[in-house]
C-alpha cells in the first residue's frame, strides 16, 4: 500500500542511489523505514535487543544487494516488510527449536509461531493506512467504541466516522487479499503467510 512520502518514483531512485553505493540513500531509506521493520520485528520476535539487532541485518542486506529490490513488484516499504517478516519468522522459528517447552509438540509452537506472524502481519497492514483512517479503525476497533463515541472524540460526524471505518476495513480486506493471492501465487506459504 503506497504512502504519501513513499511513491514508486521515489522507491525506484533511491534503488538505482543504493546500487550506486550511496551510502546518503542507506541512511534517508534507514530514517524513513527503520521504525517500521523495528516495530514488525519486535511485534514477531517480542524481544527489543533481537528486533534492533535484525533491524540492523535487514538495512545490511538492502546494502549488499540493492538488486534484491524490484520497483515493478510492489513498494520498497512492502519489500522490507516482507523480509523483516520473513526473517523474523525464522528467528522465531530457531528459537522455539532450540528451546522446546515440555508437553508442548512441534505443531503447537508452529502454531503459535503462525498466530504471531499473522498477528504482526495485520498490524503492519494497519499501520499502513492513511492516518485519518488507521486513526478511526484504533478508536472504533481496538477502543471497542461506537461509531457515536469515535466522532465526537475525533471531532467529526458520524457519517464521516462510518465512512472512514468501511473505507479502511475495504482497504484492509483488499490488501490481505492480495497477500494470499501471492501467496498461494507462487510462495511456499513457509514464511508464516506473508510474501514479498
Amino acid at each position: 500500500m503506497a504512502t504519501q512520502d513513499h511513491s514508486p518514483r521515489w522507491d525506484a531512485q533511491l534503488q538505482r542511489r543504493l546500487a550506486r553505493g550511496e551510502e546518503t540513500a542507506l541512511g534517508e531509506l534507514y530514517d524513513r523505514l527503520a521504525p517500521m521493520v523495528h516495530g514488525l520485528a519486535g511485534r514477531i520476535l517480542a524481544d527489543q535487543t533481537a528486533a534492533s539487532q535484525l533491524t540492523r541485518e535487514v538495512f545490511a542486506h538492502v546494502w549488499e544487494h540493492p538488486e534484491d529490490f524490484d520497483p515493478a513488484q510492489g513498494s520498497l516499504r512492502s519489500w522490507l516488510g516482507a523480509l523483516t517478516h520473513r526473517r523474523a519468522v525464522e528467528r522465531l522459528r530457531a528459537r522455539r527449536a532450540a528451546e522446546p517447552l515440555p508437553g508442548r509438540g512441534a505443531g503447537a509452537a508452529e502454531e503459535e509461531i503462525r498466530a504471531v506472524a499473522t498477528a504482526a502481519r495485520m498490524q503492519y497492514v494497519v499501520d499502513s493506512l492513511p492516518q485519518p483512517l488507521r486513526e478511526t479503525i484504533a478508536v472504533t476497533y481496538y477502543d471497542g467504541r461506537t461509531y457515536q463515541e469515535t466522532a465526537r472524540l475525533l471531532g467529526i460526524s458520524e457519517q464521516a466516522a462510518k465512512q472512514r471505518m468501511r473505507l479502511g476495513l475495504e482497504l484492509l480486506a483488499t490488501e490481505l487479499a492480495e497477500e494470499r493471492a501471492r501467496r498461494h501465487g507462487g510462495e511456499d506459504g513457509d514464511d508464516g503467510g506473508w510474501t514479498g
